[in-house]
């Protein structure tokens, strides 16, 4: 499985880039859910708390909340994923990203790459 070392991941799989704020889901749950059909991603504007369901992902197989990994403002949604929900399937650490937080209030107690390599490993 890619872990990228520059990510911090929360235990529900969902990953934050503190650079820019940017939040997708990981490799790891791509894979679990399988080919993703439809992405509901948040409003603009929206505050999220660390923890709160911020999108839905539709899969074959189910639908998924996403939760916020981290508090803040959603400041901008990948419009994309409208046309190609694929992409989280497809390049879920790049062009897959599903919405970006400004400020992301508590990613200090996100999990780094190797923390998170072992939960998925067990």
């Amino acid at each position: 499985m890619n872990v990228p070392a520059d990510l911090k991941f929360a235990p529900t799989h969902e990953w934050l880039r503190p650079s820019d704020g940017c939040v997708g889901i990981s490799d790891h749950a791509q894979a679990e859910l399988t080919d993703i059909v439809y992405v509901d991603l948040p409003k603009v504007g929206t505050t999220l708390a660390a923890g709160q369901t911020a999108a839905v992902v539709e899969s074959v197989k189910a639908a998924s909340d996403i939760y916020a990994p981290a508090g803040g403002e959603v400041v901008e949604v990948n419009e994309a994923l409208a046309a190609n929900p694929a992409l989280v399937n497809t390049d879920p650490y790049g062009e897959g990203w599903l919405f970006k937080l400004k400020e992301a209030a508590g990613a200090d107690t996100l999990m780094d790459a190797t923390e998170y390599g072992k939960q998925i490993a067990a």
